[in-house]
């Protein structure tokens, strides 16, 4: 596995355009005034980019005891300028239910990487199919298999899942380089481009609308609440955050930077619980061992990195031992490590007995060390990348009638480098952006998940970004949290997918205004 792939992710997108009020079937849209070639354009070239209609299937499940019929939309929307040029392909999946007016509400939901495709929030939590796995979130021994998802938001809204470009199928048009797309800025442009487009093509302007992003999706959805504000008019009804990261300070093990060791910490503690290497007063309840690593995270331990150098021995003794209370780490190793422990020395070190590495986009998996040097690949990811794969591959031609033959890039390196070029010189935050989105528009609200034994993107961390985004206490009711006995990907974990659907639907419920 290439590392810069694990790296990369801090984990780790949905067409249908209504005929009629009572008939939403999908038809190929026509090309809108905006996309439409300029006049005296070459014909063989107009020829060449003329739109492939999208693949169009009718499916029926069982949804709470009934039938629920719905239509399912995959193919390409050329994305091109105001001059008619093509620039990208963007490949997209939109799940519709029959029947249903245009004013039902629409969700666009990607996954992050950068990347990564739609495929995990696609096939494990919101779409009508889902790659079954146990109740625990292991995979079965291959081959793999799709089951019907009781748990689809399609119950309570539609969907639209985007690839963004270089990812799934997604592509760059001919002769258009890649670089374009590959940035904080151009891939905002990019998405929030297709969402303003598919918007207007399928008529869903007076659609309630929602963003849902997993990991540096949630990036992108804090930016993009700003940029379909902004640049689009667009006013979003809410926003789902699954595993958050919109400030990289909090994720970012730098030198003079302590704020990762405060937050990760409670994340350790629980990996820890899940191990078995907790003392018996903390490995009673996970909900009690989680209460006390927060507040020691949040006042002593704060405090203590704090001082620095001017810390003395006795409080410095004192402030490893408690570390090593909370992480099930010997006090030697602490404080060998200057009471700083980086992500990839705690999940070397927590199950070193036995020889094996913890996972870091789910703390509760483990694998054999490799080599005994280190984190060679995250067993975490590994267990799941297999099945996911080739479900999707198997999926989109067998049931969703897609052709085509590009390699769909579940999770891909091509991106790099990614340009943080607004952020040179300072960590991205995106937190503002939202805070100002929401400032701007008061009813939006947002809606938070994470996970207890999420590596990539610790809750604590999350709950410390919220904290400190200076928003208006009278906003402070539209953020709700919920946390999840699972990792990254909490939707894996049985049980977590129930609580994520009925949390979801009820947030659905409170941000769509009553008729």
């Amino acid at each position: 596995m290439n590392k810069r792939l694990f790296a990369a992710l801090f984990l780790l997108a949905l067409a249908a355009l209504p005929t009629a009020a009572q008939d939403r079937r999908p038809t190929t849209p026509a090309p809108s005034d905006a996309a439409a070639p300029e006049k005296g354009k070459d014909k063989d070239k107009d020829k060449k980019e003329e739109e492939k209609p999208p693949s169009v299937t009718h499916h029926t499940m069982t949804l709470a005891g009934k039938p629920f019929a719905y239509t399912a939309t995959a193919g390409y929307m050329p994305m091109k300028d105001e001059n008619g040029k093509l620039k990208a392909n963007i490949f997209y999946v939109a799940y519709t239910k029959d029947g249903a007016s245009n004013q039902r509400p629409i969700t666009y939901a990607f996954n992050g990487g950068p990347g990564s495709s739609s495929v995990w929030l696609h096939l494990g939590a919101i779409g009508p199919k889902r790659v079954l796995l146990t109740e625990e979130g292991w995979a079965p021994p291959p081959p793999y298999r799709l089951v019907d998802n009781e748990q689809t938001w399609l119950a309570f809204t539609d969907v639209v899942f985007i690839d963004p470009v270089t990812t799934g199928f997604s592509r760059p048009a001919e002769g258009e380089k890649a670089e374009q797309f590959h940035g904080l800025e151009e891939d905002l442009q990019s998405v929030g481009d297709f969402i303003r487009l598919w918007t207007s093509r399928y008529g869903r302007w007076a659609s309630p609308k929602f963003l849902a992003g997993e990991s540096y999706g949630t990036t992108r959805a804090a930016g993009l609440s700003a940029y379909l504000q902004n640049r689009h008019g667009m006013y979003l009804n809410g926003i789902v955050l699954m595993s958050t990261i919109l400030n990289f300070q909090t994720a970012r093990f730098d030198v003079g930077n302590d704020l990762p060791y405060v937050v990760f910490l409670p994340s350790y503690t629980a990996a820890a619980w899940y191990h078995k290497k907790l003392a018996p007063d903390l490995a009673a309840s996970l909900p009690k061992a989680l209460e006390e690593s927060e507040k020691f995270a949040a006042g002593p331990y704060t405090l203590a990195l704090g001082k620095g150098a001017s810390l003395s021995a006795a409080e410095r003794q004192q402030t490893v031992q408690e570390l090593a209370r909370l992480t099930g780490l010997s006090a030697e190793y602490v404080d060998e490590h200057d009471m700083r422990l980086a992500l990839q020395d705690f999940n070397r070190e927590l199950l070193r007995k036995e020889r094996r590495v913890v996972g870091r986009l789910d703390g509760r998996f483990s694998a054999p060390e490799r080599g005994g040097d280190g984190i060679s690949s995250d067993p975490s990811y590994a267990a799941i990348y297999g099945p996911f794969t080739a479900m999707l591959n198997d999926y989109v031609k067998s049931e969703l009638k897609y052709e085509n033959d590009l390699p769909y890039e579940i999770l891909t390196d091509r991106v790099r480098p990614w340009s943080y070029a607004t952020y040179e010189n300072r960590y991205v935050n995106v937190a503002e952006r939202l805070r100002g989105a929401m400032t701007q528009n008061p009813a939006l609200k947002v809606f938070v998940a994470a996970g207890y034994y999420d590596f990539a993107t610790p809750y604590f961390a999350a709950q410390y970004t919220f904290d400190h985004m200076g928003l208006d206490p009278s906003l402070q009711k539209n953020i709700r949290v919920e946390h999840f006995e699972a990792g990254h990907m909490m939707y894996i974990h049985k049980p977590s997918l129930e609580k994520l659907t009925k949390d979801v639907a009820g947030f659905y419920a409170a941000a769509v205004p009553e008729k």
